[in-house]
């Protein structure tokens, strides 16, 4: 069975790429879900959840994270990526597993991502780029070569990061922003050139 942890507009995006790819999806599990159908599929509670394959279909990395954590914890589960037919993919990509790939784009030469990250719509990730886990790209990001983005960061729209920045784990990094140096863990950034505004607390691993 072929399941969606998540019933808000981020699965419609996820569900729409596992049609294109020809992936059929049988049903929907969220505990929040206001209807019982969702795009034609029936919602289950998360609880109640089955066994199968799964995409936890939720943008916020934290949330994505604890529910990851849950549905590994239950057992019998296995995560599956999606990759929209639009997105241009070198094959010398490594990509993990949950991970999400939107459509238009675009991740060159070399670069690894891994499980449980999310590249939105018209991202583009240059060569030997490294992005970690419960990582969110969001649309039309540009991650110049050899950038590395700690797990649970946040790249927020827009967003450019030039060649050979480190970002840390748990950091935010504004809208528009432009980033010219390494941003610390946990830092908030914004602007351009980007600057610190703000330490936020690391956010708590669930394992």
């Amino acid at each position: 069975m072929f399941f969606l942890y998540g019933a808000g507009g981020h699965a419609k995006v996820i569900l729409d790429i596992l049609r294109a790819q020809g992936v059929a999806v049988d049903c929907i599990c969220d505990d929040n879900a206001a209807a019982s159908e969702f795009s034609g599929l029936p919602v289950l509670c998360g609880s109640e959840s089955p066994t199968g394959t799964t995409i936890v279909a939720i943008g916020k990395n934290e949330v994505r994270r604890k529910i990851v954590a849950f549905l590994e914890d239950r057992g019998g589960v296995n995560f599956a990526t999606a990759i929209h037919p639009s997105a241009v993919i070198s094959p010398s990509v490594k990509i993990g597993g949950g991970t999400v790939i939107m459509p238009g784009a675009l991740v060159n030469v070399d670069t690894q991502i891994g499980a449980h990250s999310i590249i939105n719509t018209g991202a583009s990730v240059d060569h030997d780029c490294r992005i970690g886990d419960f990582v969110h790209i969001a649309p039309h990001v540009t991650l110049c070569g050899n950038v590395s983005v700690g797990s649970n960061a946040w790249v927020g729209a827009g967003a450019t990061i030039i060649q050979g920045i480190s970002v840390g784990e748990n950091a935010y990094i504004g809208a528009g922003a432009v980033v010219i140096k390494d941003v610390p863990a946990n830092a908030v950034v914004v602007g351009v050139p980007a600057r610190v505004l703000r330490f936020a607390p690391p956010k708590k691993n669930i394992e």
